[in-house]
């Protein structure tokens, strides 16, 4: 077989079957290779594009990364429908199945250890987000200003209704990860993502995961639900389950 090894995830063996038409990254469907009880989730990729040289000039690429972390995602999710992938670093790629082989003996200990721990275990994601920067009063018509003194104390009352917003969504973000940290088996708190760069509506005033039980998922979305319209002016999203990316260890391999 000719190209490189784009690995995906790494896994135990199972027998369930992927979906008859999943493609991957380049296009190409993944296969397992073995080795001892760990299996490793690959694919052939061209060496044109995913060599060294070449990887490094096409990860400053916005449009071929998202197409690539796309494919790679969809691999991912595929695998978490069957068993529970231990996720690698996008762009993992070797020179054969060997290398991949190798790979696989050098941090065998390490993936058993880490898959028995996440073991029938999906990742939950829950952002909140205060929905505006500046605090409403619909009800209420803005005082004419008349005076110096009548602007300062306008502006005043903006300054301190706009930091009670903050303390609420601040407040609330805390009261339900607690609630939602005693539910699940582990917790990530990750930073607040930058509406900018996201470009998702409102400030993040949370954003954490929760590695949850597969077998007790729907009770933690009804938990999350609970929440949701709870406070005004705080928008709760829930995503999952996904693979437990959090949870991997990969970020430090």
């Amino acid at each position: 077989m000719t190209g490189l090894r784009y690995v995906y995830a790494v896994c135990r063996p199972f027998d369930a079957a992927l979906q008859s038409q999943l493609t991957g990254v380049a296009g190409a469907p993944p296969r397992q290779l073995r080795h001892h009880d760990l299996i490793a989730v690959v694919s052939e990729v061209p060496e044109s594009d995913f060599a060294e040289q070449p990887l490094r000039a096409h990860l400053e690429d916005l449009d071929w990364l998202t197409e690539t972390a796309r494919a790679h995602q969809s691999v991912i999710d595929a695998l978490t429908v069957v068993t529970t992938p231990l996720p690698l670093r996008l762009g993992t790629v070797f020179r054969d199945d060997s290398g991949v082989r190798v790979m696989l003996e050098a941090r065998e200990e390490s993936f058993l250890r880490t898959l028995d721990r996440l073991a029938g275990r999906v990742e939950w994601g829950v952002k909140v987000y205060a929905e505006s920067g500046e605090p409403q009063e619909p009800s209420r018509e803005p005082a004419k200003v008349t005076s110096g003194r009548d602007y300062l104390r306008q502006r005043r009352r903006s300054h301190r209704a706009h930091e009670d917003m903050w303390q609420t969504a601040e407040r609330f973000a805390r009261r339900l990860h607690d609630t939602l940290s005693e539910f699940a088996e582990d917790t990530r708190l990750h930073a607040p993502q930058n509406s900018a760069l996201s470009g998702v509506p409102g400030h993040n005033v949370l954003n954490a995961a929760y590695l949850v039980p597969r077998a007790h998922s729907e009770e933690f979305v009804e938990l999350v639900d609970r929440t949701k319209g709870e406070e005004p002016g705080l928008r709760v999203e829930l995503t999952g389950p996904w693979a437990a990316y959090s949870f991997s260890g990969e970020e430090n391999q």
